[in-house]
């Protein structure tokens, strides 16, 4: 089961000219399609001046969901090649934006493809990448003499402790790498010979 996946630590900004025009990319790491949007706005009043605004991006650990746009380009020249430089470096939650301030010489379909890739390319090679791991919160109840075994089980595991609330029991959240929860849960319950319980928390 795949339980991780790249995005942007930070976002970078690069920038190239290709006769006369210029071609300002700017990688912005995103949570959600509206934060990509929100980006996408603030970049297109801040260049008010720009001639295209043309962007790309990728959301969700799986990278289900993507959109690209040629904001005035000929089509497939400026949002596709964009978003083939984020997609080529395996990227989700991540957005680029590449604005363009003509210069006054008409580069070709092929020109623009090249000018909009290279300047996304610069863009994301600068931006520094990181994995993030997915996990599910779990509910653990157990009793105080089943501590010990119930903290070697977590100690077994990518797991992170996040929460603990002590009563006449213990109760713990504890977000565990997807792709063990199988094996958490055996062990958890086998250490504690079934006397705790565990759940999946929602949301």
């Amino acid at each position: 089961m795949e339980d991780t996946y790249l995005t942007l630590r930070e976002g970078a900004e690069a920038q190239i000219k290709v006769k006369g025009s210029r071609f300002l990319a700017e990688a912005v790491p995103v949570a959600d399609e509206a934060a990509a949007e929100a980006a996408i706005s603030a970049i297109r009043k801040r260049e008010y001046n720009a001639t295209h605004h043309c962007t790309a991006y990728r959301i969700g650990p799986a990278a289900d969901l993507f959109r690209f746009n040629d904001d005035g380009e000929p089509s497939g020249t400026a949002g596709q090649p964009i978003l083939r430089q984020i997609e080529g470096r395996e990227l989700t939650n991540t957005l680029v934006v590449v604005t363009r301030y003509y210069g006054g010489t008409k580069l070709g379909t092929g020109g623009l493809i090249r000018a909009y890739g290279e300047a996304a390319s610069l863009a994301l090679d600068a931006s520094p990448v990181q994995q993030c791991i997915l996990r599910e919160r779990l509910r653990l109840h157990f009793g105080y003499d089943d501590t010990s075994p119930a903290m070697h089980t977590i100690s077994q595991f990518d797991a992170k402790i996040q929460e603990t609330h002590y009563s006449d029991a213990t109760e713990m959240i504890v977000g565990v790498r997807r792709s063990q929860v199988d094996g958490f849960r055996d062990l958890f319950t086998n250490a504690l010979s079934g006397r705790g319980s565990i759940t999946r928390v929602e949301g």
